[in-house]
């Protein structure tokens, strides 16, 4: 499939691509050393809550479009991790 393409693919011409047109020539196998020493990483869950939240700020996030609860948890887990130090969470 390399080269095929002048831009990326849209998810449309993804999902239509079959298994076996895929060139997986450049990637190496993942050796028994690999399985070994990998770790299992549960990822960091969402709980659902109320909150009160100024009608100005959720005018900003909601004027970016869907997705807009996501970007609001990214920049209170962006605050935190900046307040606490803590590298960003797995998931």
């Amino acid at each position: 499939m390399s080269g095929q393409h002048d831009s990326p693919l849209t998810p449309e011409q993804i999902a239509a691509v079959k298994d076996e047109d895929i060139d997986f020539s450049d990637i190496p196998e993942l050796g028994e050393e690999f399985w070994e020493q990998a770790e299992l990483v549960e990822p960091d869950r969402t709980d659902q809550i109320t909150m009160r939240v100024k009608r100005s700020v959720l005018a900003y996030f909601k004027a970016h479009g869907k997705g807009y609860q996501t970007r609001m948890n990214r920049v209170l887990e962006s605050y935190v991790r900046h307040r606490t130090g803590n590298p960003p969470s797995v998931g």
